[in-house]
């Protein structure tokens, strides 16, 4: 990929899609071959990985280590990136009390603060409403003229007009997933 450009990966369940994200995140490692990954990444999964106990606050301050931020820095960054997200930044509510929408802007946000320039983003509108899922694409676009190197996973066929490039994943049951 390339900085500034979006792929929208695409296939059947269990075509390998959420694995292909989870495998260049460096979260889990390939059955054979390998990835490359030379950016520094963000990660956004399908089902939001929060504490059910904490606010979004506190979630921000929890990252903020691992992604090399101050706690003051990562507070900063992601009230600025929910607030752009149309995420009530003022909503004290542990991530339990929120809606599948916040729940999944929160998520976001938690991809994109530290410098990411790479975005793996795993179907990141679930739960959106209207408004926000055209917001989330004016985003992708205000991402990619940044630099940002974005690959999306979708179900949506309709969402592959805003993409540069589209991947295709098809279930094999002899060979795995197979690239188109």
């Amino acid at each position: 990929m390339s900085p500034g450009e979006a792929v929208a990966v695409v296939g059947e369940n269990g075509s390998g899609k959420s694995t292909l994200l989870r495998i260049c995140a460096g979260l889990i490692r390939p059955d054979q071959g390998r990835v490359s990954v030379n950016a520094r990444v963000g990660y956004c999964p399908q089902e939001p990985g929060l504490i059910d106990l904490l606010t979004a606050d506190e979630h921000l301050a929890l990252f903020a280590p691992a992604l090399g931020l101050s706690r003051e820095r990562a507070l900063h960054e992601g009230r600025r990136l929910l607030a752009e997200l149309a995420f009530p930044v003022r909503d004290r509510s542990q991530a339990r009390h929120l809606s599948g929408g916040a729940r999944q802007k929160l998520n976001l946000a938690l991809a994109l603060i530290g410098d990411a320039s790479l975005l793996l983003l795993d179907e990141p509108y679930q739960g959106f409403d209207h408004g926000a899922y055209v917001s989330f694409w004016e985003h992708v676009a205000g991402w990619k003229g940044d630099g940002l190197a974005v690959v999306i996973v979708t179900h949506l066929l309709t969402d592959t007009v805003f993409v540069d490039r589209v991947v295709e994943l098809t279930a094999s049951p002899e060979r795995g997933a197979v690239v188109s």
